[in-house]
């Protein structure tokens, strides 16, 4: 297993959690194609999605793969500037690509919003760290694992 996805499962057990990194037989670096993969409603996939703020810090937005991040908004209620970060920060900051990036493994802790409408679902699917990997979990245990703040983002 690829250590970006030890890394996620070190800590879902470590947290008591009962779900682990799936290894797929194809990517799925999109909510459409996770959830296609799966055979789930797209809203039930956790995107991870990694900005940039006007500070140069991370912010990782959780948000249903439906949706789509209001960056005024949420740039309006957290203080600050922010935009969509590119490969290379989200790389820097998570040590993980997009497509697969897990909400929890990063080099260091990133602040962290979760969407209030993921909460509609009874199973969420995270990626694992790479864009071959996901793993199943609750609301509840999301905003644990992430130490996320619960927040309207679109």
């Amino acid at each position: 297993m690829h250590p970006n996805c030890e890394a996620v499962n070190r800590i879902l057990e470590a947290a008591g959690l009962p779900g682990r990194v799936r290894m797929l037989d194809e990517a799925v670096a999109t909510a459409p194609a996770a959830a296609r993969y799966l055979g789930c409603s797209v809203g039930a996939i956790a995107n991870s999605l990694i900005f940039a703020t006007d500070g140069g810090e991370p912010l990782l937005i959780m948000t249903r793969g439906a949706h789509r991040v209001d960056m005024i908004k949420v740039g309006q209620q957290l203080g600050v500037e922010m935009r969509r970060a590119s490969p290379e920060f989200v790389r820097k900051h998570t040590g993980q690509p997009i497509g697969g990036v897990a909400p929890v493994g990063h080099p260091q802790p990133i602040r962290t919003l979760v969407d209030r409408a993921l909460a509609d679902f009874d199973e969420l699917w995270a990626a694992g760290g790479i864009p071959h990997a996901i793993f199943p979990l609750i609301y509840r245990d999301l905003l644990m694992i992430t130490r996320g703040t619960e927040a309207d983002v679109a």
